[in-house]
């Protein structure tokens, strides 16, 4: 099942621009590597569900998964053939807006090969480029 809002304060937003690098959700926090973005676009529900089933599958029972980034953004389009004029169109999916550095899933209790392997599965299926960071040891 795709990710989706609960409620929403409008039912459809603007698309606006995506400018600058992420500040905030940029840094490993949960697991031991993670998954990020190296340019800005958006990122469908289902695809970020198809993400997170490939890397449960490669993963099978041994370490633990988080995914960092949710879609909150409705994308609206209008039906194919149709006339200009007749106003926006409706909501058809949901995307998570992605700025360039946002760390989009993190892996915790596995060896570095088996989650750049993981994560090389992941890359194939993200619209936007990504690299894999490890968590920072201070």
């Amino acid at each position: 099942m795709a990710l989706m809002p609960k409620r929403v304060k409008h039912r459809k937003s603007q698309r606006g621009r995506i400018r600058g690098n992420a500040t905030r959700g940029n840094h490993v926090v949960f697991g031991d590597f993670g998954l990020q973005s190296t340019q800005g676009g958006w990122i469908s529900a289902a695809t970020l569900e198809a993400g997170r089933i490939a890397a449960q599958q490669y993963l099978r029972t041994e370490g633990r998964l988080y995914v960092r980034v949710f879609p909150h953004k409705p994308i609206t389009s209008i039906p194919l053939e149709t006339r200009m004029g007749k106003g926006k169109g409706e909501p058809e999916y949901w995307a998570a807006s992605i700025n360039p550095g946002a760390i989009l899933y993190e892996i915790s209790g596995v060896t570095e090969e088996a989650a750049r392997m993981c994560f090389a599965r992941l890359a194939h299926k993200m619209p936007v480029r990504v690299r894999m960071v490890k968590r920072r040891t201070m």
